[in-house]
């Protein structure tokens, strides 16, 4: 079942009206409660990634798992947590448009010959 659907077959409380609007609201909150990081932590990954290409050091997509488990593990929960799925960062990445994917160019080796022999004699 697709996820319009499930907000469809949805019950509602009594006093709110059965109309579209709320329906899709209700799907929007629907599909934040399963999220695996919480609005405040998902800002907070950004906010870190940002800052480490800023400085130099791009973090692959790859490792952005394994920073949502740790983000996730800091929770107070009594239940044991599953670290995000293999899809999870390429929809993180399409949540935060902030977030651009970019190759890495490798430098060049030849660098050291013309500029650091006359800084090391």
């Amino acid at each position: 079942m697709d996820r319009a659907s499930q907000v469809l077959a949805q019950p509602l409380p009594p006093n709110v009206p059965r109309t579209y609007a709320v329906l899709s609201e209700r799907g929007n909150e629907l599909a934040e409660s399963r999220q695996y990081l919480t609005p405040e932590e998902e800002k907070a990954l950004v906010k870190f990634v940002l800052l480490m290409s800023s400085l130099g050091h791009p973090v692959r997509i790859k490792f952005m798992r394994s920073l949502a488990f740790r983000i996730a593990l800091r929770r107070s929960t009594n239940r044991p947590l599953k670290p995000p799925g293999p899809n999870w960062p390429r929809a993180f990445e399409k949540r935060h448009a902030e977030l651009t994917a970019r190759l890495v160019k490798a430098m060049d080796w030849k660098r050291h010959d013309s500029h650091i022999y006359n800084k090391v004699t």
